[in-house]
């Protein structure tokens, strides 16, 4: 499953996404189309996870121009955004399933227009997965809005936080260091 991954049939990945593009943005699915990504992830067939895919324009971010103004630093029109779209994604589908957290997303694919992503959520209220040795974790309060806060795999990734360096103050965050990080 891995290896037809590695080079997916573009003809029809090409079609699948012509139809997600007609679609909504955000939809819950029946069960993930990368089945061993999710599982290498944390998803299990079982009540309590849930599996949404979402759709994010691609091409960075326009600052509108100014009409009136000194046009020394307002000139520019591009706004770098300081998170990665996979993270964007987890956060905007958070938002639209406010009982449910984030527990880990991948890519499915992208065109010119979009990136795919498929996020799985977790049900805490569950009690199937409050009994579940392995995932109980994420029923605990501290655990609460983790994409939110930048707990997630995507978003400490795009925190810098995977490695430890002592050029790049990252630790305990970039608010602490007055974002002169990122």
């Amino acid at each position: 499953m891995r290896q037809a991954w590695r080079k997916p049939d573009k003809a029809t990945l090409r079609n699948r996404m012509i139809g997600w593009r007609t679609g909504d943005t955000i939809v819950k699915i029946d069960k993930p189309l990368r089945i061993d990504r999710a599982r290498a992830l944390g998803y299990k067939a079982k009540k309590g996870f849930v599996v949404a895919r979402i759709r994010i324009l691609r091409g960075g971010r326009k600052r509108p121009n100014p009409v009136k103004a000194r046009k020394s630093r307002k000139q520019s029109n591009k706004l770098v955004l300081k998170m990665s779209y996979q993270w964007v994604a987890e956060q905007r589908v958070q938002r639209k399933f406010k009982n449910l957290e984030v527990l880990n997303s991948y890519n499915i694919g992208k065109d010119g227009i979009y990136y795919f992503y498929e996020v799985i959520l977790v049900d805490p209220e569950r009690p199937e997965i409050k009994n579940d040795p392995v995932i109980n974790w994420i029923t605990k309060k501290q655990n609460k809005n983790r994409v939110l806060r930048g707990l997630t795999s995507a978003a400490k990734k795009s925190r810098g936080m995977r490695t430890k360096t002592r050029n790049l103050k990252v630790r305990p965050s970039l608010n602490a260091w007055h974002h002169r990080g990122k």
